[in-house]
C-alpha cells in the first residue's frame, strides 16, 4: 500500500475522522479445565455489544497458554467496558459498571463447570470488590483464601467451586473508534472484514466488540426509546429513495463497520491502522471511511491521515 497522499488520490481512503469517547474497563483472565468450556464462557460473556443501550460490553483480547495463566490452565484475556455519563459523578458510572459486570461474570462464566476469573490489569486506577455482587452468590457460605499468590473468593456451587480474584482493577480507556469498509460484493466484505480483524487482534490491549458489524448508527433518532437507529445516509438499500441525500458511493453495496475499544488512544490508533492496511487491498473494496457525528458522540477525533503520517 502506498503513502497517504497516494491513497487519497486513488480514492481508497476518505480524508475524514472517526469519533471515539472515554469509557471505563476492566481486563480479566478467565480459565477452565478444557478448551470447549473456556471458549463458551468467553463467547457468552462478550456476546452482546451493548454500550449503546446502557449496559456493559466486552470482547476477547487474546487466548493464553497454560504457562501464561495463574492456575496453569488454558485461558483467555477478556475486556469488559462501561460508558461514563458526563452529567453524573464518575462514582455513579463506576457503580453501574460494577453491577453490569457482575451479571456477565455470574450468568456467563460462573455457570460453566470449573471456571475461574483473575485480574489482568497492569496499571489499575482502582479496584472493584467482587464479594458484594459475585462472591455472595455463595449465599453467605463463600470464603476467602490465598491461591496462586492471589486473594480469591471461593464460591461454593453444585459443581464445586467457582474461583474469582477478590479485587478486579479498572481504568479509563477509549471506546467506539471505527472505520468503514465500503465493498462491492459479499465476498469482499467477508475477506476484508476477516483480514482486518486478524490484523487488529495482533495488537495488544484492544478488542472488537462487534467484530464485523452490519449496522452503523447515528446519535440523532426519531425513536429515542429504542436508542441509536440506522445511519440512513449510508444504507445502500436507501440510495434511490434518498437521492442526493444518500452518501453511499457509486458501486458500493455493503458498508460493514469495525468498532475498536482499547486501553489507550495509542493502542486504538495502532489497531485502526493495522485493520485498514489489511482490508484496503482486498479485491472489491472500493474505499475506507469512518463514522463521525460532528463531535456529538465523543471527545476523541482520530483522523485517518494521522494514522499514516
Amino acid at each position: 500500500m502506498g503513502s497517504w497522499d497516494r491513497m487519497v488520490r486513488k480514492g481508497l481512503v476518505e480524508d475524514t475522522y472517526a469519533e471515539a469517547f472515554e469509557g471505563v474497563y476492566c481486563r480479566v483472565i478467565a480459565t477452565a479445565d478444557d478448551e470447549e468450556t473456556l471458549r463458551k464462557a468467553a463467547l457468552h460473556a462478550t456476546a452482546t455489544p451493548s454500550i449503546v443501550i446502557g449496559r456493559v460490553e466486552g470482547g476477547i483480547e487474546k487466548w493464553l497458554k497454560e504457562k501464561e495463566t495463574p492456575d496453569k490452565r488454558k485461558g483467555v484475556v477478556l475486556q469488559f467496558w462501561g460508558g461514563i455519563d458526563p452529567k453524573k459523578p464518575f462514582s455513579d458510572s463506576l457503580k453501574k459498571f460494577e453491577i453490569e459486570l457482575s451479571y456477565r461474570i455470574r450468568q456467563d462464566i460462573l455457570v460453566k463447570p470449573f471456571t475461574a476469573v483473575f485480574d489482568a490489569m497492569s496499571k489499575a486506577e482502582g479496584k472493584i470488590d467482587m464479594m458484594e455482587r459475585v462472591g455472595h452468590c455463595g449465599d453467605g457460605y463463600e470464603w476467602i483464601e490465598k491461591r496462586y499468590g492471589r486473594e480469591v473468593i471461593v464460591v461454593p456451587i453444585m459443581v464445586p467451586d467457582f474461583i474469582i480474584e477478590r479485587y478486579l482493577g479498572y481504568a479509563h480507556g477509549v471506546m467506539g473508534a471505527n472505520f468503514w469498509i465500503m465493498c462491492k460484493s459479499k465476498e469482499a466484505l467477508r475477506e476484508a472484514g476477516t483480514k482486518a480483524l486478524d490484523a487488529i487482534h495482533k495488537v495488544d490491549g484492544v478488542i472488537t466488540s462487534f467484530d464485523i458489524c452490519s449496522a452503523g448508527s447515528k446519535p440523532e433518532t426519531r425513536f429515542p426509546w429504542i436508542g441509536p437507529t440506522t445511519n440512513h445516509p449510508y444504507c445502500p438499500s436507501l440510495k434511490k429513495k434518498l437521492g442526493k441525500k444518500s452518501k453511499v458511493p457509486e458501486g458500493v453495496s455493503y458498508i460493514p463497520e469495525i468498532v475498536i475499544n482499547g486501553i489507550s488512544l495509542e493502542a486504538v490508533k495502532k489497531a485502526m491502522k493495522a485493520g485498514i492496511e489489511a482490508a484496503i487491498n482486498v479485491d472489491g473494496v472500493v474505499k475506507i471511511s469512518a463514522g463521525n457525528y460532528d463531535g456529538k458522540l465523543g471527545e476523541y477525533k482520530i483522523y485517518l491521515r494521522e494514522l499514516f503520517a
